[in-house]
């Protein structure tokens, strides 16, 4: 998809002589009259780069110029001016400015700067998402099922097959999704990924297709969806099964057409997207039972990848548990731990029902926790959950319709059950007070929380929303701690 950048200049001539020596070049031309038509045209549609004239009669480009940025941090400015000085050019520089034209403007001289400018956009997005997810997606594991999803990617890499990833939470399939992506063809191309669980419905057709300024209450500005984002590149929908059905069928055509429109909006818009989708869910038999769309699931179902659970590759936990303790330690400003023989047998015996979500977190847990530099397996023991089964090991019976019970932490006390309450009611009651008693141990903190009971943010928000408990703040939203 080109850029599209937008021309700021009160002088007719020109405005059209540099949109098209742009167009020329393959960019998408916005053009504006003055710095306040800009303004509305950056908050209404999405731009990549912008040439601004610094004197114009209804806002000088400086004052512009901060206002932009503002609006778009990130947003690469370029200043032209036919009054040049050095220190107008120093103050464009100070207030974020890429670079300062002067009039008359040189093609090949703005060319240059418009490439420079957008490159430097593109690197530092880079670098911000490599900041991000530095560390977080190197696949550890020799053994077997390792070994045969190895064998998998190395195939499936290549083409332009849609892949569907399955497994349970925390299996480790955004890995798997991002291995595919960086062995394809597209691999200089964007990585981006969507969550279908965690955005409400309402919401996640903008999501996935953008939205124009005002289509809806709280679209302040036009915003690029996630199809828009990874043109060129890879687009990975988590738990693509939780995705409601009305956008099921719009999705479809996305993917049957190659072509969307945003929300609000009548342009159509082609994409370049390869979807790799990822589920805990049965989705066959969610086709059956009528909750996931059949023709949905064949377009996505070309390449299926099993992203098997922990319990069943133990030969991979000693390695796991190395990386993520060097993580961990590097990470809190601990010096580094070892694990003594009694402890990597303490770690290793756990089943792990969390997969390596949950292996992470304990062991960050050991790297906070432990005096070191050895960890001894009292230690490791004293910090594991006491449950030593996944619940698909486990011979309890299994109480349809029952919500789930949340396992505390060591720390807080199991509440007492009254005889006067159905199962349910006491299993809310409960649940209602572990994940109280979890908030006050965190004093109020949510993620934290959440990380006591081994639980993901997302899920711990719902769970207390379904039981009607707010923080001390009054808010149940997944805001900022």
């Amino acid at each position: 998809m080109p850029a599209t950048v937008l021309v700021v200049d009160d002088e007719r001539n020109i405005l059209l002589t540099l949109s098209q020596a742009l167009q020329l070049e393959g960019y998408h031309v916005e053009l504006a009259s003055g710095a306040k038509v800009a303004l509305d045209v950056l908050a209404a549609r999405p731009v990549d780069a912008v040439l601004m004239d610094v004197k114009m009669p209804d806002m000088d480009g400086l004052t512009a110029l901060s206002k932009m940025r503002e609006l778009k941090k990130e947003l690469p400015v370029i200043m032209m001016s036919g009054h040049g000085t050095i220190d107008t050019a120093v103050k464009a520089t100070q207030l974020g400015a890429r670079d300062f034209l002067e009039k008359p403007i040189s093609r090949d001289r703005m060319l240059l700067a418009l490439k420079n400018a957008l490159e430097h956009q593109k690197v530092v997005e880079e670098l911000q998402t490599l900041r991000a997810e530095v560390g977080r997606f190197d696949m550890v594991g020799q053994g077997a099922a390792m070994q045969r999803i190895y064998a998998l990617i190395q195939r499936a890499a290549p083409s332009e097959g849609r892949v569907l990833i399955t497994g349970e939470n925390g299996s480790g399939k955004e890995l798997i999704a991002r291995a595919i992506h960086q062995h394809s063809k597209r691999k200089t191309g964007p990585f981006v990924k969507l969550n279908c669980a965690a955005v409400p419905h309402e919401l996640i057709e903008s999501e996935l297709f953008g939205h124009e300024k005002g289509s809806f209450t709280g679209a302040v500005s036009a915003r690029r969806g996630k199809f828009e984002l990874a043109d060129g590149g890879t687009l990975f929908l988590d738990e693509v099964g939780d995705m409601p059905a009305q956008m099921q069928a719009k999705l479809l055509r996305v993917l049957q057409e190659g072509e969307l429109e945003r929300v609000g909006g009548t342009e159509t818009i082609k994409v370049d997207v390869r979807v790799i989708a990822a589920t805990n869910k049965d989705l066959e038999a969610e086709t059956q039972a009528g909750r996931f769309r059949e023709d949905l699931y064949f377009r996505l179902n070309v390449v299926q990848l099993h992203s098997p659970p922990l319990r069943e590759r133990r030969e991979d936990l000693g390695p796991l548990i190395d990386a993520f303790l060097e993580e961990s330690c590097r990470k809190n400003g601990r010096k580094t731990l070892r694990l003594l023989p009694e402890a990597m047998a303490r770690m290793t015996a756990y089943d792990y029902p969390g997969n390596v979500r949950e292996l992470r977190n304990l062991v960050e847990r050991l790297a906070i926790l432990c005096e070191g530099p050895l960890v001894t397996g009292a230690e490791a023991d004293a910090l594991l959950p006491r449950r030593r089964t996944s619940p698909a090991a486990s011979s309890a019976p299994v109480v349809e319709g029952a919500a789930p019970v949340i396992t505390p932490p060591p720390s807080l006390p199991m509440p007492r059950y009254r005889a006067d309450k159905t199962f349910r009611d006491q299993v809310e009651e409960a649940e209602r007070e572990i994940i109280l008693g979890a908030l006050s141990f965190s004093r109020d903190n949510a993620t934290e929380a959440a990380r006591l009971l081994d639980l993901e943010r997302g899920h711990f928000y719902k769970k207390m929303k379904s039981l009607g408990l707010k923080r001390a703040g009054g808010e149940t939203s997944m805001g900022a701690e």
